[in-house]
């Protein structure tokens, strides 16, 4: 499966390293021209004699031994992937600031090749905050960053961090390697996040969208060749790379940049949680803290809007979120706003990374997803899209 794909494996420190063996083995079992290189802390917890037994080539363990000058670029020229597994939060942090010290930082700063990070190490390291920032500038960067799952650790300890098993790990890797470049050459248009409408100065209506499926979509689209612009509102994550990012505030700000795109786009993808109601007037001063009563009125459906404008080429793809009768709610949404598909979300904690999906096509065809990780969820969704 992966015959003539050029994979340099990356291990650190982590007491997880012995688990890359297992790795090595199956990217051999599948034909992969495999190279792997250590840190010094990977080579105090197992030997680079195992992986050169497993791999059948030289393990690299440092810059300086290589043999040749500026070989860490020549190992980068024709590189598919570089996977770092496992990946201890020091490697994180060189990795998100650009320290290039060693072989396998210099290598990663070297390459222009697909980079996925199996992070593993202790909870609480995990928690902590400025792991979690280097984790998300890597996933600025594009690199894709596999989650560690809950487990026993090495401290005997259980907790979020150990290293995801074998197969979870190899499905990613070939599912990078293999990745359709099916949206090439067309143009998406994406909504993600939320609407505020303002009551006064300081206050706002709004909802508990994070704009998490709507980013993953717009970044794994552009990973398959799409051209794409995204119109978020207010968030906190950071733009995709390749994606154009269009910022937003309000439900008619929101409607006024996809009217004016459409005609531009082969495809909407309306992901954001557009708020439905909004204040009748906006206060300009503060309002005082006390009692008061609001009136709200209707937002503007914008897919309604969308479906007297748009082209006859242009694909719209509804998101739907009940409480109840979600099915068929869906359906009838799918009717009066004339999409090409809708995606049923089950409710879930505001901001979390999974959840659980139906897809309901204009056929009437029903499809279940189980619960997935937003990014495997996008990837899937974009699979339903590209078959319209």
């Amino acid at each position: 499966m992966l015959k003539g794909k050029n994979i340099l494996l990356g291990v650190t420190g982590s007491i997880a390293a012995f688990k890359a063996l297992e790795i090595v083995r199956e990217l051999k079992r599948l034909d992969a021209n495999l190279t792997v290189c250590m840190t010094q802390s990977a080579t105090k917890l197992i030997t680079p004699l195992s992986f050169e037994s497993l791999s059948g080539a030289e393990v690299i363990t440092d810059l300086f031994i290589l043999g040749k000058p500026l070989s860490h670029i020549k190992l980068t020229e024709n590189l598919d992937l570089l996977a770092i597994v496992p990946a201890t939060a020091n490697i994180l942090g060189k990795l998100a600031a650009g320290v290039a010290d060693d072989a396998l930082s210099t290598i990663f700063l070297a390459t222009h090749a697909p980079v996925l990070v199996a992070p593993a190490m202790n909870e609480k390291m995990w928690e902590h905050r400025v792991v979690q920032r280097n984790v998300e500038t890597l996933k600025a960067l594009g690199c894709r960053v596999i989650d560690p799952v809950v487990g026993e650790l090495a401290c005997r300890s259980a907790g979020r961090g150990r290293l995801p098993d074998k197969e979870t790990i190899m499905n990613e890797i070939i599912h990078m390697l293999t990745l359709k470049k099916d949206f090439k050459g067309k143009r998406l248009l994406v909504t993600a996040s939320r609407t505020e409408e303002p009551l006064d100065p300081i206050r706002y209506v709004s909802n508990r969208a994070s704009g998490k499926l709507g980013f993953a979509i717009a970044a794994r689209a552009n990973v398959r060749g799409a051209q794409v612009t995204l119109i978020s509102g207010p968030s906190s994550l950071s733009p995709p790379p390749g994606v154009k990012l269009l910022h937003v505030k309000t439900s008619d700000e929101m409607r006024k940049e996809v009217l004016r795109l459409i005609n531009k786009h082969d495809y909407l993808i309306m992901t954001a949680a557009i708020s439905d109601f909004r204040p009748d007037t906006v206060k300009r001063d503060k309002i005082k803290a006390r009692e008061i009563t609001l009136r709200l009125i209707r937002t503007t459906d914008i897919l309604k809007e969308v479906k007297e404008r748009k082209p006859r080429s242009l694909r719209v793809i509804g998101f739907s979120l009940e409480a109840r009768k979600g099915v068929e709610r869906a359906r009838e949404k799918l009717r009066e706003k004339g999409l090409d598909m809708i995606v049923i979300c089950g409710e879930s904690v505001p901001g979390a990374d999974e959840a659980s999906v139906k897809v309901l096509s204009k056929s009437g065809k029903l499809h279940r997803l189980p619960r997935l990780h937003k990014d495997a969820i996008a990837d899937e969704l974009l699979d339903f899209i590209a078959s319209l």
